[in-house]
């Protein structure tokens, strides 16, 4: 009889490898540690991976929790139609982030190009020093980074107006009670962004159903990100492993012999 091994996992494709590629690894994330280390990033690898633990243990597993790559949704949705599929709120959140950045960057390549020296110098005077105090959350934010905040919407004040909607996102995660709060807040907040956060736009509403789902588990990939910055270090202080299995074994061990 086989037992159940684990409730709920989590994917990721994060440690660098030697080769110019990136493994993949499976968190059972009420445990916390690694139950699968594959070589390959390439969906055929990690279906053959999860085929071979067989039906009785893949028919068990009721949550799977994946960032927004497509494949790991296919994978999901071939080998466990049973599970409940949760995307990360905060690659959601990294997104938006990225976007906003992108828009930064932006407004500062296109300042550089105003003829007007004094125009110009007053706009890249405000944005100076901006990325982070846009990033951050707003809470967090100390005295002098809220005076920054002010400075950026004197001179881009499409800047602070993606802020406060990042911010709105950002404080639906927190605060939605469950799937059905989510989902209508969601989609009050996508009927501003559109302009502001096209690539996020369509990024949510491609993967609404996941990033609802959510709201009722709460599931994240915090544990995840701490494994990966884990398998990182046990990387490093072996000076690379060149050699996959050896990799495997002493990330193996390391949880067992920690759990």
């Amino acid at each position: 009889m086989i037992k159940l091994l684990f409730r709920r996992i989590g994917q990721a494709l994060r440690v660098g490898w030697a080769l110019p590629t990136l493994l993949t690894f499976l968190v059972d994330l009420d445990k916390r540690k690694i139950v699968g280390l594959i070589e390959k990033r390439r969906e055929k690898e990690i279906v053959e991976y999860l085929e071979a633990w067989g039906e009785e243990i893949l028919s068990q597993i009721k949550e799977v929790s994946i960032d927004l790559w497509k494949s790991y949704k296919s994978i999901a949705e071939k080998l466990m139609p049973q599970a409940k599929i949760v995307a990360d709120r905060f690659h959601v959140m990294k997104q938006v982030n990225d976007e906003l950045d992108a828009a930064r960057r932006k407004i500062k390549r296109e300042t550089e190009k105003i003829k007007s020296k004094s125009k110009k110098e007053t706009i890249l005077e405000g944005l100076k020093k901006s990325k982070y105090v846009l990033l951050k959350n707003e809470e967090d934010l100390n005295e002098t980074e809220q005076e920054k905040l002010k400075e950026v919407e004197k001179v881009a004040p499409i800047l602070t107006q993606m802020h406060a909607l990042k911010e709105e996102l950002r404080d639906i995660f927190e605060t939605s009670k469950d799937w059905r709060e989510g989902l209508l807040d969601i989609a009050d907040w996508l009927k501003d962004v559109s302009k502001y956060f096209p690539k996020s736009f369509g990024t949510i509403r491609r993967w609404i159903g996941e990033i609802i789902a959510y709201f009722d588990e709460r599931t994240t990939q915090g544990v995840v990100e701490g494994i990966n910055n884990k398998l990182k270090l046990i990387k490093r202080r072996a000076y690379g492993f060149r050699n996959f299995d050896n990799f495997r074994l002493r990330s193996f061990l390391t949880w067992d012999f920690t759990s």
